[in-house]
């Protein structure tokens, strides 16, 4: 995120694509409903689905899914029709915006709503919101990440931020909305194919230098690793032999299950380090079970780059052990020791190798949260980026052009088919659903479909259907709402037994690696009647 939580309720305008705040997001949800409530901010919400945060706003665009693309460039396309784009910042600020104005000429009012559905006079408006508003905040999740074009779809979102000059002051920014509530954290420190701590390039002599000699180790490659998806086509490949799964499941989280599930078994040796036994950890040679957030000390890094100290509250239960004593455990027995007494002494080793760190210590975490960069002890954190100039100098515009999902409707698979979040559950339900509580909300998976398509199938509410893919079949309950538009069903992720992973689609975008979780084809059939027994 290039801005803070707390500046939101400044904001003048929000445009919110392709996350589900109020039910992935809940505490960042308030802010923008407080403002669109009680501060008189205009909220634009572009979702396909009804989520609960289009109550609050001024205007809902409802985009066919996977055409995210197409609608920010035809709003792009209006406010420069307009001239509503903020030419000072461009020309102060950016470059290649000739190149941008020329993939954007066809994106007409009647060209984008012929791609996206949404009405000519709704992209308008959503337009001259975007365009006159002063402060304008964007946000955006999953919803438009996980596609074949998710990266350019960021560029895009970026685009329109640059364009209408929101980027580099309070209470505007790009902002991604992260997934689970230390990826941020886990990203900086490193969990990234292509780069060491602190986003510093793997392929950089000079960089690896640095972390050889800190490390003490004259090995580390000068080549990229392998996304997580690329392991899991490399598994299946029998170029990968072995995986060290830690605080993942990705036997119910990866799109394609069945492609991940041929994968997996397809290794020679599986490790799994988890707070509980998940579906992958059912899998795995070895279990290593770790400890709770309450068991240890440490920090996270949340969605708005805020480092906080974590306390330990509970000693560890049973046999687990902290994630960090089991990694050095194992580095002991490869004769590749790591000795470190305590989490305050390996942050200081991540200051003194990451600049965006540099001025960050548990010591001064017991003051109070900083947000990176921090490079040195006398910073004060930084609650907003790009003030003034961009890292790379010029901001860039990334022309777009818009590319179909990989798998459409069709006459055998006429539904499509998109996936999220529910607010009782999270993720893989492998902590929420050993709560009873959560559990007595939600008990089991369902999909939600419109009641035009329920009527066409003679399906009725509850009623447990057969729903399949080219990858794969489920059966779950029928859930009938127009919060979907017609042949459009939604199923969340969080059931292993109605694994809504189980039909989507591996096909990955070329430049990140990340796969298309959020649009596939699929068909729905009635359940045969169960005979009775003789």
């Amino acid at each position: 995120m290039t801005n803070s939580i707390n500046e939101f309720e400044e904001s003048d305008a929000y445009f919110v694509i392709g996350s589900n705040t109020t039910e992935a997001h809940p505490i960042i949800a308030l802010r923008l409903k407080r403002g669109a409530r009680f501060h008189g901010a205009k909220l634009v919400v572009a979702d396909p689905r009804e989520i609960p945060l289009t109550r609050y706003a001024t205007l809902w665009l409802r985009h066919r899914p996977g055409t995210d693309a197409a609608l920010i460039n035809g709003l792009m396309h209006i406010i420069l029709k307009e001239g509503l784009e903020d030419k000072e910042f461009i020309q102060e600020r950016t470059e290649n915006i000739a190149a941008l104005k020329k993939v954007l000429k066809k994106c007409t009012p009647a060209y984008t709503e012929k791609v996206t559905g949404v009405p000519k006079d709704q992209l308008l408006e959503a337009a001259r919101i975007i365009g006159t508003e002063e402060k304008v905040a964007f946000f955006y999740a999953m919803g438009i990440t996980q596609h074949v074009m998710g990266t350019e779809n960021v560029m895009s979102v970026a685009n329109l931020a640059m364009l209408t000059g929101n980027v580099g002051k309070p209470g505007t920014g790009v902002n991604p909305l992260r997934g689970q509530s230390n990826v941020q954290g886990a990203c900086d420190m490193g969990g990234l194919y292509n780069y060491y701590p602190g986003y510093q390039r793997v392929d950089v002599e000079e960089n690896r230098k640095k972390f050889s000699e800190a490390w003490q180790c004259d090995t580390l490659s000068r080549d990229p690793g392998l996304s997580a998806t690329a392991m899991v086509n490399a598994a299946i490949e029998g170029k990968v032999k072995a995986l060290y799964v830690m605080g993942e499941n990705p036997i119910l989280s990866d799109p394609d299950i069945g492609h991940t599930e041929k994968a997996f078994r397809n290794l020679d040796f599986l490790v799994v380090q988890d707070i509980f036994l998940t579906e992958t950890a059912a899998l795995a040679d070895v279990v290593l079970p770790a400890t709770t957030f309450a068991e240890k000390d440490g920090t996270f890094t949340n969605t708005e780059r805020r480092v906080q100290r974590v306390r330990q509250v509970i000693e560890p239960l049973g046999d687990s052990r902290l994630d960090w004593e089991i990694i050095c455990a194992i580095a002991e027995k490869m004769e590749r020791p790591m000795r470190y007494q305590n989490s305050a002494e390996i942050f200081d080793e991540i200051a003194s190798m990451t600049p965006l760190y540099g001025g960050i210590s548990h010591a001064r975490l017991e003051q109070g949260s900083l947000q990176w960069p921090c490079p040195d002890a006398d910073h004060p954190g930084t609650p907003y980026l790009h003030k003034g100039k961009f890292t790379r100098g010029k901001g860039f515009f990334s022309p777009v052009d818009y590319k179909p999902p990989k798998e459409l409707p069709d006459r055998a698979y006429p539904f499509l088919l998109t996936t999220g979040r529910m607010l009782s559950h999270y993720h893989t339900g492998s902590m929420t659903r050993r709560s009873g509580g959560l559990h007595e909300l939600c008990p089991e998976g369902f999909i939600e479909i419109h009641p035009q398509d329920a009527k066409k199938l003679k399906i009725a509410e509850g009623e447990e259907i057969r729903i399949s893919s080219r990858r794969g079949t489920v059966t779950v309950k029928a859930k009938i709402t127009r919060r979907v538009p017609p042949k459009v069903v939604y199923m969340n992720f969080h059931f292993a037994e109605s694994a809504a992973n189980r039909l989507t689609i591996a096909a990955l975008d070329p430049l990140s690696g990340i796969a298309e979780a959020k649009v596939c084809s699929v068909k729905i059939e009635k359940m045969q009647p169960k005979k009775a027994a003789l």
